[in-house]
């Protein structure tokens, strides 16, 4: 140990210019690092985020990208965003588009919420307000699908025809259109009284969709037949179809009883105030949608005035403030068109409820 040589220490010979970073050299770095950082949250994402996700539920996690990218441009509002995720979670949807594109689907998958915030145990005026962000969400995706049709041979059964013949419009309903002819129900007088119209005879026919797309055509007299227990008017098909028009809402043929009462203003200025008389008018709702009603009545009634229309569906209540927009004389009954002014949101939501047919067991 005393004879070991120890190497001499030698002073570092440096300067202080040999601890400057090269400016190109200092870029790199910081790129070089961002790559890294990059490289890594992917990895992470990877590992926890899509591979360790369970395949049954990786196709609704990915869906629900996939749902804000379809959707992004229909003017959905961040509510209404929310309750479509929400709408197509409740019924495990892993192909958001194809049920986009499918009026059948999207209303099981509506259906199914529907029932689930109504059996939900929130306070009813939390449900109301759900359950009118569902249906505000169903009617513009009701407004935005193309499910147009190219042929007479998909007309759903139960569609209500409207036939020009002798210049008066008459509707009939679909009983079937999947064979080779259109049968639909014989057309009646307003009086209940079959009309025979001569085989051979041109008629222009008008329907809408239940998605509320109307569309004309031309066809013909084939003859008549009988079909489920019913005389039937044999209509030639089409392919030939003209898109009419779009209704904003979609509408439901019905036969509801219901009762109106006038509705007049009182005073004047900012001491006005609606009065609602106490006699009531008798009538049946033909048809509805959450934007009015078509009401056969045999009192008579002016274009323009207001009433307060009153019925019961599925054991609840309604009720709505309506205006007159038109009206039509069929025999001596009259039929009133009328478009809602104020409704409440609980008697809405029992409107589309019926309109879409959710309501149903």
């Amino acid at each position: 140990m005393r004879n070991m040589r120890i190497p001499a220490l030698l002073p570092l010979q440096v300067t202080v210019t040999d601890f400057r970073f090269n400016s190109s050299n200092s870029n790199n770095a910081v790129i070089l690092l961002v790559f890294v950082v990059i490289a890594v949250f992917i990895f992470l994402f990877y590992r926890f985020f899509i591979k360790g996700i369970k395949p049954e539920s990786r196709g609704n996690t990915m869906s629900g990208f996939a749902l804000r990218r379809i959707v992004r441009n229909l003017g959905f509002s961040h509510e209404q965003i929310k309750m479509l995720d929400y709408v197509f979670k409740t019924d495990n949807v892993t192909d958001p588009q194809k049920s986009l594109s499918t009026p059948f689907l999207l209303d099981r998958h509506f259906r199914r919420a529907y029932r689930t915030i109504g059996q939900a145990s929130t306070g009813n005026n939390e449900t109301q307000k759900r359950l009118s962000i569902l249906f505000s969400t169903r009617n513009i995706l009701e407004n935005s699908a193309f499910d147009m049709i190219s042929s007479t041979q998909q007309i759903k059964d139960d569609v209500i025809l409207t036939i020009t013949y002798a210049k008066e419009p008459i509707k009939v309903s679909v009983l079937s259109a999947r064979g080779d002819h259109i049968a639909v129900e014989r057309p009646k007088t307003v009086l209940g009284t079959p009309i025979k119209i001569p085989k051979g005879t041109k008629l222009t026919a008008v329907f809408f969709t239940k998605s509320n797309k109307g569309f004309s055509f031309e066809t013909r007299v084939v003859g008549y037949a009988t079909m489920y227990g019913h005389s039937a008017l044999q209509l030639a098909h089409s392919n030939q179809l003209r898109f009419l028009s779009h209704r904003k809402y979609r509408r439901k043929h019905a036969y509801i009883a219901c009762f109106m009462f006038l509705v007049y203003v009182e005073g004047s200025g900012k001491k006005q105030r609606l009065v609602v008389d106490k006699r009531r008018i008798a009538g049946n709702i033909e048809d509805i949608s959450m934007g009015g009603c078509s009401i056969k009545t045999n009192a008579p009634v002016q274009v323009g005035a207001r009433f307060k229309v009153e019925f019961t569906q599925g054991g609840n209540s309604v009720a709505a403030l309506g205006q007159v927009l038109r009206t039509n004389r069929t025999g001596v009954s009259t039929v009133i068109h009328m478009r809602f002014l104020r409704v409440s949101q609980k008697s809405m939501n029992i409107i589309n409820a019926f309109v879409y047919e959710y309501a149903n067991e």
